[in-house]
């Protein structure tokens, strides 16, 4: 299907490009083509690529985006790339912080290492929707067969709660950090799924602060069929959902 749809791209004029994608969006709608775009990121030339990152209609923007990812491991000496994506994480539209976190999860595929680094310096931005970027990045399925990379989610995962868990009341109400522990509501399983032993040590501790956010971000976890899995196996109980938060 992939490949198909690479090839439907190669044969659209470049003047045509634009029209093709948004007819093909999905937009406006629940849902945005991302079969669509992972292909435009795939065939896509430079020129497009960052001429649709800075359009302003959102689906164009979005592919630009996540196109950008493959073109920081493809061009390694160009030291724009990564900080137009730092850019992007933090975009008023909301699709658009998504494409720059699957523009990660693009750069992870070719270079786990430069995923890896990426993540660590996102992960001291003030930024909440930066960090959301760099956890939703690396806490994605594929990435994590690599022993490394797993052990590098679930460092994101822990810095990014013990951040919000550092913030007074205020500052959690910023949508930014709402969306951030959002994403630590699922993206812990997904890391904890990828490393059992070392994420079960650490999932353990998150369940015995007493905070309202974190104990939200622990629930919220254990909803995952895929953690909860790994708590049955290991004979551990999951908390109660707490519905205070």
């Amino acid at each position: 299907m992939h490949a198909r749809r690479e090839d439907e791209l190669r044969a659209v004029p470049e003047a045509e490009l634009a029209g093709y994608l948004t007819e093909r969006s999905g937009l406006p709608g629940p849902r945005g083509n991302l079969e669509l775009a992972d292909a435009f990121a795939a065939v896509a030339d430079r020129e497009t690529i960052l001429r649709f990152a800075h359009l302003d209609d959102e689906y164009l923007r979005f592919c630009g985006t996540e196109a950008v990812g493959r073109l920081v491991t493809a061009e390694p000496g160009d030291s724009s790339l990564v900080p137009l994506l730092r850019e992007r994480a933090a975009d008023p539209l909301w699709r658009v912080r998504e494409a720059a976190a699957r523009a990660l999860q693009l750069i992870g595929d070719a270079e786990p290492a430069r995923l890896r680094a990426i993540v660590a310096d996102w992960l001291t931005d003030a930024d909440g929707y930066v960090r959301r970027a760099a956890v939703a990045g690396i806490c994605e399925p594929r990435l994590l067969s690599d022993p490394a990379t797993a052990s590098a989610a679930l460092d994101a995962c822990s810095s990014a709660t013990d951040w919000i868990g550092s913030l007074p009341a205020d500052r959690r109400r910023d949508p930014a950090v709402r969306n951030l522990r959002q994403a630590l509501g699922y993206c812990w399983s997904v890391a904890v799924a990828a490393s059992p032993a070392a994420g079960l040590v650490a999932f353990e501790r998150l369940r015995t602060v007493d905070d309202p956010d974190i104990r939200w971000i622990v629930s919220t976890n254990l909803t995952k069929a895929r953690l909860r899995r790994i708590l049955e196996a290991e004979e551990l109980t999951p908390l109660p959902p707490d519905e205070s938060a």
